[in-house]
């Protein structure tokens, strides 16, 4: 077989191409300077598929502190006296992002502005200012001065009018940090609101959101709360109940926000919005990569697969994927069972309303500097 056969036979057995068959596209939640300088962002959009990347300041911090890619300008910057410390990381983000941007450009072409996407995140300690929310993403979108980026903004009660109002001027933004179905409808209904803002003064046609639903940290904490009261419980039957949720709620929590979403984009409300070229607000799948050992590496991969959807990936779920993922319309399957699995959450007293609010394991997202891989 020549080379050109090959690399097609390689191509059609990737399983994360395979994903693009099922209306999911993938994203990388990473960046580093040596992913854009080296041809590997390339390479991953030409043989991978990918199509956009995400980021958060706990990122560039990693890239940042961990290399040396960054020394030159770092350098360069010593000399000026008028930057904090925040404005120099500014500069770092915004050159990769640039780049990234640039990179994934034709992707943004192809897919009409579907894709191509690089998202740069809002400082932390403005989640709870929505006017110092609306100043900074205006800010950076000014800055980075690219039409394929996304202003990450937190989902917090704060965020979500921000979120409104920047989507109405024409702003891409990427709402983060949900955990709860309610919260998610919320951003859902503030995204129709904010297009039809902008459609009575613009066109409408090239805005881009997506709410990132966090995945895997759900199961953190509820599979927490669930061995805390089967060390206590003497019921068997409460105790088969516990064990029926472990790793199952994440999931079942991700499925029942996708029909929401299909809910809210098919409404006679949305579809005037629609015949006006607008774009749906699509559910991307954030906290992906599996945190307990005892589950399948691909598990939140697997599991949440479906049109108009995207999940973005660290780089060791991205390899772990292509190496053995198993594509398959997954998102709709067994809505019975998903909506079982919160119903006999609530019959053991563990409300998923708590858990996304007042667990320490959901607290780190409004830190500062939370982790990453998140």
């Amino acid at each position: 077989m020549n080379p050109t056969g090959i690399l097609e036979t390689a191509k059609a057995t990737n399983p994360l191409l395979g994903l693009q068959k099922f209306g999911q596209s993938i994203w990388l939640d990473y960046i580093r300077r040596d992913l854009l300088t080296s041809g590997e962002l390339k390479r991953l959009i030409d043989e991978d598929g990918l199509r956009g990347m995400t980021s958060n300041p706990a990122i560039f911090e990693k890239a940042i502190a961990d290399s040396t890619l960054y020394d030159d300008v770092l350098k360069s910057l010593q000399p000026r006296t008028d930057l904090t410390p925040t404005g120099r990381y500014e500069i770092l983000a915004i050159r990769d992002i640039q780049d990234a941007a640039d990179i994934l450009r034709p992707v943004y072409d192809s897919t009409r502005q579907r894709d191509g996407y690089v998202s740069l995140e809002v400082s932390p300690y403005l989640a709870r200012d929505t006017q110092g929310t609306l100043n900074e993403a205006r800010r950076l979108w000014k800055a980075v001065a690219r039409p394929n980026i996304m202003i990450k903004v937190p989902g917090t009660t704060e965020g979500i009018p921000a979120f409104q109002q920047l989507i109405s001027e024409g702003i891409n933004v990427n709402v983060t940090l949900l955990f709860s179905q309610e919260v998610y409808q919320n951003v859902a209904d503030a995204y129709v609101a904010g297009v039809e803002q902008l459609a009575a003064r613009g066109d409408v046609r090239k805005i881009a959101s997506v709410a990132s639903f966090f995945i895997s940290r759900i199961d953190n904490a509820v599979d927490a709360a669930v061995a805390a009261k089967l060390k206590t419980s003497n019921d068997p039957k409460e105790q088969e109940q516990l064990k029926s949720v472990q790793g199952k709620v994440a999931i079942a929590n991700g499925k029942l926000a996708y029909q929401r979403y299909q809910k809210t984009f098919s409404s006679d409300r949305w579809n005037k919005l629609a015949a006006q070229g607008a774009q749906t607000q699509r559910v991307l799948w954030a906290s992906t990569s599996t945190k307990n050992p005892a589950y399948r590496d691909v598990l939140y991969v697997e599991e949440l697969i479906g049109p108009d959807t995207v999940n973005t990936l660290p780089p060791a779920t991205l390899e772990a994927f292509r190496d053995h993922g198993l594509p398959r319309l997954s998102l709709t399957e067994d809505i019975p069972s998903a909506e079982q699995t919160m119903k006999t959450l609530v019959q053991l007293g563990i409300s998923i309303d708590e858990v996304t609010t007042s667990s320490p394991t959901m607290a780190f997202a409004f830190s500062p500097r939370r982790s990453t891989n998140c």
